[in-house]
C-alpha cells in the first residue's frame, strides 16, 4: 500500500435495490493500521457497505477503493489484499481446525512452502494449537470465531473486514476475541473495519467510528469526540441513541434481524 493512500476510501457510495436505497451516498476513509467501526441499528446499511467493499456486491453509484484499488474495476486485486469474516459461519464443523486452515491457505494461494508454517503460527497466535486436530464442531463459539479470524488472515491481508465478530458470544469469549484483535492489529499493522452492536466493543477497539442511520452516516469521529458533542456527561449509549433515533424503526430490518439471530444461535 503506497504511503498516504487510505486503506479504505469511499465517496458518495450508494447501493439501491429497486426503489429502496440501502446505502445512501456514504463517504468515509480508514487509514492503514486503524481499527474503524460502522455502527447502527439493524437495517442501517452496515453489512451492505461491507459487501460492496469486499466486492461481493457492486455499487449502484459512487466510488470505493481498498489500498488504492477500485472495488468495481480492480475487484481481483482488491480480493488479494483483504480478509473477510462474515456473520455467516465460514468454518466447516466436519473438519479439524488444521484442515480448515489448510483449505483457506489453498484458496488464498499461500505459497506451498509456507503453508504449514503459517497454519501453525496462526493456531498458536489464536490460542488454538492444542485443539488443531479436533473437529471444529466440538469447538466453543469463541474458538470458532478465533479460527475464522485465523482463516481470513493466513495470506496476511492489508485490510480485514469483520461483520459482527462477537455476535452471540458470552462475555468471556467476547473479551478473548477483543484481545486477539488488538494483538493482531498491533503485530500486523492491518487496517480493520468491523460492524458491531456492542457499543463497548467499539469504544475499546476503535480509534474512530461512523454511526449509520437509514443508509446514511449520521455522525463520525472518535468515541470521545462524539460523546463530547452530545454533552459533558454523555455516554456512548447516549451518542448511539442521539444519532439513530430519527425515523424510529429501520425501513427494512427483516433480513438483518434474521442474520443476527441465526449467527447468535450458531455461536451461542
Amino acid at each position: 500500500m503506497s504511503a498516504g493512500v487510505p486503506a479504505i476510501e469511499t465517496r458518495e457510495l450508494t447501493r439501491r435495490f429497486g426503489s429502496f436505497c440501502a446505502v445512501d451516498r456514504v463517504t468515509f476513509s480508514v487509514d492503514a493500521g486503524e481499527i474503524f467501526a460502522l455502527l447502527g441499528r439493524n437495517g442501517a446499511g452496515k453489512t451492505t457497505v461491507i459487501k460492496m467493499l469486499t466486492t461481493l456486491l457492486p455499487p449502484t453509484s459512487g466510488i470505493a477503493s481498498i489500498g488504492g484499488f477500485d472495488v468495481a474495476s480492480d475487484a481481483a486485486r482488491v480480493r488479494r489484499i483483504i480478509g473477510y469474516v462474515p456473520q455467516a459461519l465460514s468454518a466447516d464443523g466436519e473438519l479439524t481446525g488444521y484442515e480448515n486452515l489448510l483449505v483457506f491457505a489453498k484458496l488464498y494461494d499461500v505459497p506451498r512452502a509456507q503453508i504449514r508454517g503459517r497454519i501453525v503460527e496462526a493456531l498458536e497466535f489464536m490460542d488454538l494449537a492444542a485443539f488443531s486436530r479436533k473437529l471444529v464442531k466440538t469447538y466453543s463459539g469463541g474458538m470458532i470465531r478465533r479460527l475464522e479470524i485465523a482463516q481470513s488472515t493466513l495470506h496476511r491481508p492489508r485490510v480485514l473486514f469483520l461483520d459482527e465478530p462477537t455476535v452471540g458470544l458470552d462475555p468471556v469469549a467476547r473479551i478473548a476475541v477483543w484481545e486477539m484483535l488488538e494483538k493482531l492489529q498491533a503485530l500486523s499493522g492491518s487496517a480493520i473495519l468491523l460492524t458491531t452492536h456492542y457499543l463497548e466493543e467499539a469504544e475499546r477497539l476503535c480509534g474512530r467510528v461512523a454511526i449509520m442511520n437509514q443508509g446514511r452516516i449520521a455522525a463520525a469521529g472518535t468515541p470521545q469526540s462524539l460523546k463530547d458533542a452530545v454533552g459533558p456527561q454523555a455516554t456512548f449509549e447516549d451518542v448511539f441513541e442521539r444519532y439513530t433515533a430519527a425515523g424510529d424503526e429501520p425501513r427494512s430490518a427483516y433480513e438483518a434481524t434474521s442474520q443476527t439471530r441465526d449467527a447468535a444461535k450458531r455461536h451461542g
